[in-house]
């Protein structure tokens, strides 16, 4: 491979873009070092870490404006492990689900848990959305709000359908995109991408209708692991702690960018810092003739993780790796697709400027390969 240098006054002043774990801002280690003798290393049942999780919670229900008896649940697991605790919690007896990547159709497999009727599975292709629908016999519905593994996104909007629970899966959405959350009833994340967090934790905001199915789910004779027992999870979240020991270092992480998004805004301040982002690069894609959208869809192209695929004649892999060399990371497709693709995270903590530099970068090192 020729080694390609990128001038000095193109590159980023971050060049971190990836779709997760993602960029995090100075300050949030500045505050982590600040908490250091204080809050890392002391116990989680005491207050100073309680109250770094009373924080977190009462910056979520800011940030989304949250509706009356809506509550904000936080937990130690990730959102892997959210899946399986709904399959326990939160489904009665079958779900319906949207799968058009990765992420939904890893729900899809929890859903199939054998003490529940196989799941109704909306699928679609790689690309483009799949939408729930009312169906007889559902009791929750699920999808995705925004897809890491496509950039694919669809709007977060309630499945009319009386008794049954709407569940969004926001993990890479949430602190990106607005949302109105009397449209569902369990939005749920984990906090490594625009929260600038690690993974390890997850929060769901949960409706009192998603609490009176997960108290009764509870209450009756289906065995539920303690870990994964979402009455746990709201029990200990009234409390301001966890089942068990979470990781401090990342709760503060999170409270800080929590902190930051409301303090300059919230929810329509990120909402508009990823769009710019996110609408740059789409158009900068339209003006080069070797690069495509990969959600062909306007109205489903995601504003936090943006696909783009190349042309044949564009050897990707040797693009990311030389914007790699110059400190321009992760912006490899995701492997399972198996396409020629950029995957370009545009979270809340990306600097516009920056995506216009990364734009910059990419068209210098293309026009200079072989």
């Amino acid at each position: 491979m020729t080694e390609i240098r990128i001038p000095a006054d193109l590159l980023p002043q971050d060049g971190r873009f990836g779709s997760g774990p993602s960029l995090v801002r100075a300050q949030q280690f500045d505050d982590l070092l600040n908490r250091a003798t204080t809050v890392i290393g002391t116990s989680h049942r005491q207050q100073p870490v309680k109250q770094l999780v009373h924080d977190i919670r009462e910056g979520i229900a800011q940030l989304y404006r949250i509706p009356d008896g809506y509550e904000v649940l936080l937990a130690n697991g990730g959102a892997s492990a959210f899946w399986d605790a709904a399959a326990f919690g939160l489904i009665e007896q079958r779900a319906q689900t949207a799968v058009f990547g990765e992420f939904g159709g890893k729900f899809a497999k929890a859903a199939a848990a054998p003490w529940l009727s196989a799941p109704d599975v909306r699928e679609a292709p790689a690309g483009s959305v799949a939408h729930l629908e009312p169906a007889e016999g559902i009791d929750l519905y699920a999808t995705p709000h925004n897809e890491t593994s496509t950039g694919a996104m669809v709007s977060v909007r309630r499945v009319a359908a009386e008794g049954a629970l709407t569940m969004i899966d926001a993990t890479s959405a949430a602190g990106g995109i607005d949302v109105d959350l009397s449209e569902t009833d369990v939005y749920y994340f984990s906090p490594q991408k625009n929260f600038g967090s690690d993974g390890g934790l997850w929060l769901a905001i949960v409706s009192p209708a998603a609490i009176e199915r997960i108290e009764r789910i509870a209450a009756s004779d289906r065995y539920i692991p303690e870990f994964l027992n979402l009455k746990h999870a709201i029990d200990n979240s009234r409390k301001d702690q966890t089942l068990n020991t979470p990781a401090v270092a990342s709760l503060s992480l999170l409270e800080s960018q929590v902190r930051w998004m409301n303090d300059n805004g919230g929810l329509e301040f990120v909402d508009a810092r990823t769009r710019q982002s996110s609408n740059f690069l789409y158009e900068w894609v339209a003006h080069n003739p070797w690069s495509n959208p990969f959600v062909s869809e306007e109205e489903y192209r995601s504003q936090v993780v943006v696909t783009i695929d190349l042309d044949h004649s564009v050897n990707g892999k040797a693009v990311t790796s030389i914007l790699r060399e110059n400190g321009i990371v992760d912006i490899d497709p995701y492997r399972k697709l198996g396409r020629n693709q950029l995957r370009i995270g545009t979270f809340a903590s990306v600097d516009p400027l920056d995506v216009s530099s990364l734009a910059d970068c990419i068209t210098y090192v293309v026009e200079r390969l072989d």
